[in-house]
């Protein structure tokens, strides 16, 4: 059995419910799943699409996932495509696996394919998600980035139109530029990516179920191989003492909300 806690960065609950029912729809026989939201305090946003609202959020994703290495968890995901605070969470996080889902997705398209496209909300996020890719290591494989000029919140409005402007982009990225597969940089409902890969003829990646799967697949290596993160040279963490001197690390509550099942 492995323990993962996937990690809303937002302070409402609104998706948890969503988050943990994708999860468990894909987890392994005996994974146990924690969902979790950051406290209202820390920002009561529906989304984190701009990099004013991820600098709001990220002492909170730090917090959290301080608390979840110390409940001995085995891999923590954070729950957003800018794969917000992922490097200063792995800083603090111990022996324990941090996942995002852009890092996640392209790991495994480029297991799928050589070449892929990614379906994103707003043009407001191309740079920021794509700075993430080439950073990655993916820059060569990415056929580009296909805005629908929907936001977070403008995906569930109406689901029909949403759908209409994701199968068009989707049509760009696999017929004009060649596309092998495809990375939702957001997706519509659980069991969407799979429509869509059925009517474009290529794997479709949804980026929530990706990062868990990931995660998952990470966790089962920790405790049957014992691959730990490093913590040298740059994935050095910092001082424990002189966190404590600085403050701040480990105030206020970790979680608003706090949900869990298994598989």
């Amino acid at each position: 059995m492995v323990k993962i806690m996937y990690h809303n960065p937002l302070g409402n609950s609104n998706y948890d419910q969503v988050f943990l029912d994708a999860t468990k729809a894909h987890a392994r026989p005996g994974t146990e799943i924690h969902v979790t939201s950051l406290p209202p305090e820390d920002g009561a946003f529906e989304h984190i699409e701009y990099r004013s609202y991820e600098g709001r959020v990220t002492t909170g994703v730090m917090r959290a996932v301080r608390a979840a290495a110390r409940a001995d968890f085995d891999a923590f995901v954070i729950g957003c495509f800018y794969d917000t605070a992922l490097h200063e969470a792995r800083e603090l996080s111990g022996d324990m696996i941090v996942v995002a889902p852009c890092m996640a997705a392209c790991e495994i398209a480029t297991s799928l394919a050589n070449r892929f496209g990614v379906i994103i909300g707003r043009r407001k996020w191309a740079n920021q998600m794509h700075g993430n890719i080439v950073e990655y290591g993916h820059g060569g494989r990415c056929t580009g980035l296909y805005h629908v000029e929907l936001g977070v919140t403008e995906f569930q409005a109406d689901h029909d139109e949403t759908e209409k402007r994701l199968l068009a982009a989707g049509r760009r990225a696999v017929e004009e530029d060649y596309a092998e597969a495809i990375i939702l940089g957001c997706t519509l409902e659980i069991g969407f990516h799979e429509r869509l890969q059925d009517q474009l003829g290529v794997p479709v990646i949804d980026p929530s179920i990706a990062a868990f799967k990931r995660a998952e697949y990470a966790a089962a290596l920790r405790r049957d191989c014992g691959w730990v993160p490093s913590r040298k040279w740059t994935c050095e963490a910092p001082p424990e003492e002189e966190m404590a001197r600085v403050g701040g690390f480990d105030v206020n509550r970790p979680f608003g909300n706090h949900i869990s099942g298994a598989a």
